[in-house]
């Protein structure tokens, strides 16, 4: 969330912001709008307490006197009574916009490519050569089906379109990425393991932007109004929701496996097949919580620290650095991490890393107190993926294929695959 402050003084920089982003700017002149009310109210609001503290002042002076101040009572009473009118005048309005603030986006850092969507996106680095094959390497689907590992069909009899059955050697495979990241992300990039709710409250999801904007995409529970995770920055981020950290607690890192869901509702006809848009998925989430001077830095290595796994899976990549049209609606910087598939001839991402400067910690009221000086400022929070595990599973399937149909295991998975291949075998 912005800070009001910013709307009202420097107005013309968030509706640049907006139009960097594709976005319309009525909202602002919404709030503008309430925000020219509440001055109205709040001017007369002040205006009646001056009354009364004159009122006040006079009947004390009649009292003391031995003078009847019935009248002035009365005409105290009256002025309250429209005090506590406009009172409450004045929080519908602050309520009001503040549910319009709250659907503001973040503003684009200065080093975001501005563009309209990801056919503006920036190339920053590519790793590694893409695989070449003697024959045409198939769709991650059907090297699944065909080794009996994955099994889209029945698991739409379960469930419906855009689930999967992982079996065998498949579901074995999720287990290993699982173990494989966090044990990366935990022992040698400095990350805590955290294992969070998966169902979270309305207040989870405000504070990490998911609500009020996104709740199209989300699946609630009604009963008692929960809502199952689109990803684990949800619980992670509100871990030290309404806290006041130490200037020494900071940088906190944590990491965490969880699996995911989200009703896609904008992705009709896209990825209708395999596992690249799932309704429910396995992700391993990378959390930061940092000082603001610091956060630029944090999201470079927070990038790296993504970029390691696939380094280490051998898997061909490109970090791109997302355009303002493209960029999520927390973010103010993010680089996307996108995997080659070679059947489809194409980058896919894997993984978004994103700065969100103080917009989520305002939201989530996550503040810390340097040492030594007075008052308290908002972290910044931070957040990518250290991956998408289905869609890494199926990077793998799709790059190491062989001509007789099994799957080559990398190197990083075999301790934990007990196999360096997959094979073939009857379907029952």
């Amino acid at each position: 969330m912005l800070e009001i402050k910013l709307v009202r003084e420097d107005t013309d920089k968030v509706r640049e912001a907006l139009k960097k982003r594709g976005e319309g700017t009525g909202i602002l002149d919404t709030i503008l709008n309430i925000e020219e009310q509440r001055r109205d109210v709040l001017k007369v609001v002040e205006d009646l307490r001056q009354s009364r503290n004159r009122l006040s002042q006079e009947i004390g002076y009649l009292k003391k006197e031995g003078k009847d101040a019935s009248g002035l009572l009365t005409d105290a009473k009256s002025i309250s009574d429209q005090i506590t009118e406009k009172e409450n005048r004045l929080r519908e309005l602050e309520d009001k916009a503040l549910q319009e603030l709250l659907l503001i986006p973040n503003i684009p850092d200065e080093s975001v490519p501005v563009g309209k969507d990801e056919t503006e996106n920036k190339e920053v680095r590519i790793w590694g050569n893409r695989p070449e094959f003697s024959f045409e390497p198939k769709n991650h689907w059907d090297i699944g089906e065909d080794l009996d590992i994955l099994d889209f069909d029945r698991a739409s009899k379960i469930a419906g379109a855009r689930f999967v059955i992982n079996k065998g050697a498949g579901a074995k495979l999720e287990r290993a990425l699982m173990n494989f990241m966090l044990n990366l992300h935990t022992k040698e990039h400095g990350y805590t393991e955290i294992f969070p709710p998966i169902l979270v409250n309305k207040e989870s999801m405000t504070g990490t932007g998911q609500l009020p904007k996104f709740e199209e995409d989300l699946f609630r529970e009604n009963s008692k109004g929960l809502y199952l995770i689109p990803t684990a920055e949800v619980p992670v981020t509100n871990i030290h929701r309404d806290e006041i950290l130490r200037e020494e607690d900071l940088p906190i890192y944590y990491t965490a496996y969880t699996p995911c869901f989200r009703k896609e509702a904008g992705s009709y006809g896209k990825d209708t097949r395999g596992m690249i848009r799932q309704h429910q998925f396995n992700k391993v989430e990378l959390v930061k919580f940092v000082k603001p001077e610091d956060s630029f830095n944090e999201l470079e290595s927070l990038t790296n620290n993504a970029e390691e796994v696939l380094k280490r899976l051998g898997l061909h990549y490109r970090v791109v650095a997302l355009c303002t049209g493209d960029m999520g609606f927390s973010a103010a910087k993010t680089y996307d991490l996108e995997v080659w598939f070679p059947a489809q001839q194409k980058f896919r991402e894997i993984s978004s890393c994103s700065n969100f400067t103080d917009f989520q910690a305002r939201r989530a009221n996550i503040r810390f107190k340097r040492t030594g000086k007075k008052g308290t400022e908002f972290v910044h929070t931070l957040n990518g993926s250290g991956l998408a595990i289905g869609r890494t599973c199926a990077a793998i399937l799709e790059n190491f294929q062989q001509e007789d149909g099994s799957v080559i295991i990398p190197d990083a998975l075999r301790h934990s695959m007990g196999t360096d291949t997959i094979e073939g075998k009857a379907k029952r």
